[in-house]
């Protein structure tokens, strides 16, 4: 199982539409072309892809940006996914690993994420916390529009 981990390219679209609906934010190749439009004229945003036989099986979206509470560069995990069909392979690690690069490479001095408190969720907390996370709050959000 050769698993390549890189920057996403317009032809990963369609496949990342699946896995945002996994993801439980159900997008169409429209939406998501613009979305990704936008965000690549950011350089502190990167979206990287695991492709196995020209499919894109995961993916993470990133944005770097500086701390209030701390001095220093940090990284967002803002969305991470690896399809249904292809997890405790590896390839999560192996992705979160890249992430993880990248933030090096941006000066960053820590790297955060947020995953739901449902049910469906507990797996992916394991995931994380076997991969040196620490869950160490609870987020809010509000819609504003």
């Amino acid at each position: 199982m050769t698993i390549e981990i890189r920057p996403i390219q317009q032809t990963d679209l369609m496949d990342v539409v699946g896995l945002m609906g996994e993801l439980g934010y159900p997008t169409n190749l429209e939406e998501l072309t613009k979305r990704f439009g936008l965000l690549q004229n950011h350089l502190d945003y990167e979206a990287l892809v695991a492709v196995q036989n020209n499919h894109v099986i995961g993916f993470a979206g990133v944005c770097k940006a500086l701390a209030f509470e701390f001095t220093g560069i940090y990284v967002r995990i803002i969305a991470f996914v690896v399809s249904s069909k292809q997890r405790q392979q590896g390839i999560g690690t192996k992705l979160l690993k890249a992430c993880e690069e990248w933030a090096i490479q941006q000066g960053a001095v820590a790297i955060t994420l947020n995953s739901g408190n449902r049910e469906e969720r507990h797996a992916a907390h394991h995931f994380y916390s076997s991969n040196g996370y620490v869950g160490k709050s609870t987020g809010f959000s509000k819609k504003l529009i």
